[in-house]
């Protein structure tokens, strides 16, 4: 499907922009998360062991990540459609049992390529390269559908406050390794606002420990730019993020 396919037909989802919406925050964060590791498997020096070691244990992270996140929307969102419109998120669950199938052949990829003589690593990564590459636009196409169509299935059948609650239930079956694992790649991918309402939400409620090991986690990850613009929108210490862009 092309770009002017996707964008010539307005959806409901579209158009109720205001309406309380699961998908954006993570699959901002999904979207980061993909990108960045195409990219490194892409540049990887395959013949320094510890450069492929650390883009292999990447993308074993983002395929656990992805996995996970799979199985929280069968669970969660694709049963909550079903309860409504059955069938109506179809083509998203067929989506997901093919993601599966793709998820364990770069894994295999993955082993075949950190196995190999040197000779062959070559070929070898830009084998699993490409095949990552065409997951990644498999993803991104998919998440597409998620905001759009199954958002507006959800957005007719579940008032806010049905959709915060299903939500909710999501999120007290994540575990906090996996949690950090999700804002480390979230946080920093949503824009000022959104990342200052989330923390600020955080800061309010959550434990200060948790909270002082949340800001630990992104503050690396954000330029000087948009930490200086975090940490006045919710109160915290002006340090400065490792990146200093102009």
């Amino acid at each position: 499907m092309n770009t002017a396919t996707l964008t010539a037909q307005p959806t409901q989802a579209t158009a109720t922009a205001a309406r309380f919406d699961m998908y954006q925050p993570i699959h901002k964060g999904l979207r980061n998360f993909l990108c960045d590791t195409l990219s490194r498997v892409g540049r990887v020096d395959v013949f320094d062991v510890q450069d492929l070691a650390r883009t292999l244990a990447q993308l074993e992270a983002l395929l656990g990540f992805c996995t996970q996140h799979l199985a929280h929307e069968d669970v969660f969102l694709h049963t909550a459609i079903a309860a409504r419109v059955p069938g109506g998120a179809g083509r998203t669950v067929d989506d997901h049992a093919e993601h599966l199938h793709s998820i364990e052949a770069l894994r295999g990829e993955a082993r075949a390529l950190l196995a190999a003589p040197d000779c062959e690593r070559m070929t070898l990564a830009l084998r699993l390269y490409r095949h990552l590459a065409l997951f990644v636009a498999e993803n991104l196409q998919h998440m597409h559908i998620e905001e759009t169509a199954n958002n507006a299935l959800l957005w007719a059948h579940y008032s806010d406050a049905e959709l915060v609650e299903i939500h909710d239930r999501l999120l007290v079956t994540i575990a906090p390794a996996e949690n950090m694992e999700v804002l480390r790649w979230m946080l920093p991918a949503l824009n000022p606002v959104q990342r200052a309402g989330l923390l600020g939400e955080m800061k309010a409620h959550a434990p200060a420990p948790v909270f002082d090991a949340v800001i630990d986690l992104v503050r690396p990850q954000l330029d000087i730019r948009d930490w200086t613009k975090l940490a006045s929108a919710i109160g915290v210490a002006q340090q400065a993020g490792l990146v200093n862009y102009p």
